[in-house]
């Protein structure tokens, strides 16, 4: 059915169509490239709880993941069977670190840093140590919290 008459004309409908969706585009592009050039914006958990069981069986020279907020945590479990928690992303420019057991180090893939099993940047570009986390254990919880950062738990 042809109309005789429109509030909108063919042309300006279509102009509106394609400013939006050149709007919706560049809003898009902009979100994408604000999170590329800034990754971290947010704020860090100053602890988390996690199921005592799934952390503190694993064997020794080895790390176990877990989530500190959207950046990886390390539970590592040392040689002479100390445990420690430690951030898992590298001081430099916020890669994720592996823990290499054949040498006993951490190790940042992007840049070849290295970390000593205690966090100490030893070599490659990394300007400071890793973060070093509490731990605590209370009942069947295992809290890591940050250095200084007291959690009380509610009891229930």
């Amino acid at each position: 059915m042809k109309l005789d008459y429109s509030l909108v004309t063919r042309r300006a409908f279509l102009n509106t169509l394609f400013g939006g969706w050149l709007a919706a585009l560049a809003a898009g592009s902009a979100y994408a490239l604000l999170r590329f050039i800034f990754p971290t914006l947010g704020k860090e958990p100053d602890f988390v709880i996690l199921n005592k069981g799934d952390f503190l069986d694993i064997p020794v020279n080895s790390v176990k993941p877990f989530a500190w907020g959207g950046k990886l945590g390390l539970f590592f479990r040392k040689d002479d069977g100390a445990t420690q928690a430690l951030k898992g992303v590298c001081t430099h420019m916020e890669c994720n670190i592996t823990y290499r057991p054949d040498v006993k180090k951490f190790y940042c893939a992007c840049h070849k840093g290295w970390f000593d099993e205690n966090g100490k940047n030893i070599e490659g570009p990394p300007p400071k140590p890793l973060e070093i986390f509490d731990i605590t254990i209370e009942g069947d919880k295992l809290i890591i919290a940050k250095k200084g950062v007291k959690v009380e738990l509610p009891k229930a």
